[in-house]
């Protein structure tokens, strides 16, 4: 039998230093005392995202393929996106980055159904995306950023799923709402 769980010992942060300030993320310095010994933790703030399940009438998702420069090839994930500020709702993220990547819209953004919350990086990031599913979509345009290439795609949920665990599909926000929706479905 396992001996009972050692409670964590105590973590005191002393100091957090501005490091890097980029577009997207900012990287600061932190000094903690961690089980009574000083270390220095590198931590990266995002002011947080939203991440959009489309579902066309006969259950097939909408997917979208784009370059990623971090990982320098495309990738297929589902259409997502950073919040414009700290305090915007993530649900209108969500309804603004799908019409925005695939040229489809929901109704209105309470139309979105909230599905589920991911910490992408917890040992060194905070960004929380939030990820919602979208039904009754009505057709738009894209508006992509000047540095935005999109391909938009229809998949049947079954050929994601089979994708995520062939290794095609390893996006984490794009697993998570995926498994997350074949789950629900499955109820």
């Amino acid at each position: 039998m396992a001996d009972a769980a050692r409670e964590p010992g105590k973590v005191i942060r002393k100091k957090r230093e501005l490091a890097y300030e980029g577009t997207i993320l900012k990287v600061y310095r932190d000094f903690v005392e961690a089980n009574g010994r000083e270390a220095v933790w590198d931590y990266i703030h995002h002011d947080g995202a939203a991440a959009v399940v489309p579902v066309l009438p006969d259950g097939r998702i909408l997917m979208v393929r784009q370059y990623r420069n971090a990982l320098d090839r495309f990738t297929l994930e589902l259409p997502a996106g950073k919040v414009d500020s700290p305090d915007e709702p993530r649900v209108l993220c969500a309804f603004r980055e799908l019409a925005e990547e695939t040229g489809m819209q929901a109704k209105s953004p309470e139309a979105l159904e909230f599905l589920i919350r991911i910490d992408t990086t917890v040992a060194f990031c905070d960004e929380e995306i939030d990820i919602f599913v979208a039904r009754e979509l009505l057709p738009g345009e894209q508006h992509l950023d000047p540095d935005e290439e999109i391909a938009v795609q229809a998949y049947e949920l079954s050929d994601l799923i089979a994708r995520i665990y062939s290794g095609e599909i390893r996006d984490g926000k794009t697993v998570a709402g995926l498994t997350a929706y074949a789950l629900k479905q499955n109820r």
